[in-house]
């Protein structure tokens, strides 16, 4: 390690409950201001949601993770189509796309022998090269499912229904498949030999 290396300052992390909240703040807020004003509202109310929580992760890391700030992205675009055209079709496609570009994005670069996953989740814990490749398989394709899940159910059910299941179905699913994947996760860990993870946020 090099002297320059070693006086390198840390990388600031957002506080595990901090980090939660940010990520469930706009989707809770979305539910709610639906459930009181309708979709438009709540449309407008998550653009500046996902900009005030990017702006909180920023100050505090110097930093904007990856998967959030992509998330965020499609949000303004799709979320002001939403609003200014009222057409509430725009923010459920926009989950649909996401997810699919998300699936295609680990594959793609999985193509040419590159690892998203570390930067996703922001070397958060440390695997070796086949569970990283594994794991990004089996996230693809959960990403993949999500998109068709999320086409059939908002071609099937009204507005306040799809934004029930945005809610309290994609969210226990993609906390079980996170679970679920703890096992080969603990398989492939890479004990910390003292030499500090490589630098790496829907």
């Amino acid at each position: 390690m090099t002297e320059d290396t070693a006086a390198a300052p840390a990388k600031r992390r957002l506080h595990p409950g901090l980090k939660f909240a940010l990520e469930m703040g706009p989707l809770v807020l979305f539910f709610i201001v639906n459930q009181k004003f309708g979709i438009f509202q709540a449309t407008a109310a998550l653009m500046v949601a996902v900009v005030a929580t990017l702006a909180i992760s920023y100050s505090i890391t110097r930093h904007l993770p990856t998967m959030p700030m992509v998330t965020a992205l499609f949000v303004l675009v799709f979320g002001s189509l939403t609003f200014f055209l009222q057409d509430e079709n725009f923010i459920k496609l926009k989950v649909t796309i996401l997810y699919a570009l998300f699936g295609s994005a680990l594959l793609g670069a999985l193509w040419f022998d590159k690892l998203l996953l570390p930067t996703v989740f922001e070397s958060a814990f440390r695997l070796d090269d086949a569970g990283w490749r594994k794991l990004t398989w089996r996230w693809a394709f959960f990403f993949f499912f999500l998109a068709v899940l999320n086409e059939f159910v908002r071609r099937s059910v009204a507005t306040d229904v799809w934004v029930n299941f945005k809610v309290f179905g994609i969210l226990p699913l993609t906390l079980l498949f996170a679970f679920a994947q703890i096992p080969l996760m603990m398989r492939h860990e890479q004990k910390d030999d003292g030499a500090e993870a490589p630098d790496s946020h829907f």
